[in-house]
């Protein structure tokens, strides 16, 4: 068995998202959306009765209701990271909250984020809070979302709000999660809001999101030139299925590659203090096809491959020399918790392999501290070191991977 250590100031942290966990995001977009499919009709709670089909589509397969309540029980999430030895917690703030109509900001909501950040902070978690996570205001969506010319501006002022109202509370600012992965759900394949399928606009509004993320940058430093702000890309790793394969399988990895990671970040120039990565699977490529082996998958299908992570890791840290890098998210759907631990304990070791070959990985943020709402997919996917019993009144069980992982945070080694 080997030891493997982790830097003395190393952070260690679970990540959740508004929409994911909050319940009763009435005035997103994506509530919308949902309400689109479903009835939600008389339900005094999410889990009495099966919602009644309005259309004919598959997608959502279930409405967020309620979600996991975590807008009225953050204190008890708090207490269940602080059981897990984190030093650092990943939120989002909901911008269809804190602005629930275009310049009208909502004093109530940002109080409830104040309470919830100070909660954060009496517990001794570092906070890093994130911005737009995936969800859009209802007023912002019918002015065309993403693809509005004056996105830029509307995003930074909500940001130099945000900054103003709540930077006190925060360590670090995420301003966008995974924006390729939204373009892509929401305008390259249509399975998300606003459900288009346009690669003109998809590649617009990667422009506008990269745009949008050096204008937040810009304001949230004017209140503050010391807050951290940076970006979260989700990287998939891809390969061929042998070093000897064709060339054009060599050739299609590194455009793979390029247009997931340096497309996007190469906009980005110099307004950026991190980089924060969420790695979830890797791809090999055989004959121009997707061809991934299926001896380590999730319950979603993906294809688990921990090397991958170290590789993105060495070439971001050699691309982007000095910069810090955050794993911000990184997790699997396993409903049994039959994988998570050897999941957790290989990845911790690429994630090591890495930082003693010279790269600056700051943090590791696990996906994620509660079992929640998996977008389209609904509830089924179960994410969480902590299990949120749906039939139970939402309660909160602590899976057994949920106590290895603190036995890594207290001891900030992994014994593989």
């Amino acid at each position: 068995m080997k030891t493997y250590s982790f830097p003395k100031d190393f952070l260690w942290g679970t990540a959740t998202s508004a929409h994911q966990i909050e319940g009763d995001n009435t005035n997103s977009d994506w509530w919308a959306w949902e309400q689109s499919k479903y009835y939600p009709g008389d339900r005094v709670s999410i889990n009495e009765q099966k919602p009644v089909f309005k259309e004919d589509r598959e997608y959502p397969l279930e409405p967020s209701g309620k979600a996991c309540d975590s807008y009225n029980r953050y204190k008890e999430d708090f207490d269940l990271a602080v059981g897990l030895n984190n030093n650092a917690i990943r939120i989002s703030v909901e911008w269809a909250r804190l602005e629930p109509k275009q310049n009208e900001f909502s004093e109530k909501e940002f109080a409830h984020y104040r309470r919830v950040l100070s909660a954060a902070k009496k517990r001794g978690l570092k906070t890093f809070v994130t911005l737009h996570h995936f969800t859009n205001p209802i007023w912002f969506a019918e002015k065309g979302g993403w693809t509005n010319l004056r996105v830029s501006k509307m995003f930074a002022k909500y940001s130099k709000k945000c900054a103003e109202e709540l930077g006190d509370l925060v360590d670090t600012f995420i301003t966008i999660n995974e924006p390729q992965v939204y373009t892509l759900q929401g305008y390259t394949n249509g399975m998300w809001p606003p459900n288009k399928i346009n690669p003109i606009l998809s590649f617009w509004v990667q422009v506008n999101m990269a745009k949008a993320h050096k204008a937040a940058y810009s304001a949230i430093k004017s209140v503050n030139k010391n807050y951290q702000v940076g970006i979260v890309k989700n990287i998939v790793w891809y390969q061929t299925y042998s070093r000897r394969y064709h060339f054009l399988d060599k050739l299609a990895v590194k455009f793979l590659y390029f247009l997931g990671n340096g497309f996007f970040l190469n906009m980005l120039g110099k307004k950026i203090d991190f980089i924060g990565l969420n790695y979830y699977f890797s791809s090999r490529v055989r004959h121009l096809r997707i061809d991934n082996p299926n001896d380590w998958v999730s319950d979603l299908g993906w294809w688990i491959y921990p090397s991958g992570l170290e590789r993105i890791l060495l070439y971001l840290g050699k691309k982007y020399p000095g910069l810090p890098i955050y794993i911000t998210e990184n997790g699997l759907a396993d409903s049994d918790d039959k994988n998570r631990i050897k999941f957790l304990k290989e990845m911790l070791t690429s994630i090591s392999s890495a930082i003693k070959k010279g790269v600056g990985v700051k943090g590791y943020f696990h996906w994620s501290l509660l079992d929640n709402y998996e977008w389209h997919h609904g509830f089924w996917p179960r994410f969480g070191l902590v299990k949120v019993d749906r039939e139970g009144g939402l309660k909160r069980k602590p899976r057994k991977s949920y106590y290895e992982y603190a036995k890594i945070c207290g001891s900030n080694e992994v014994l593989s």
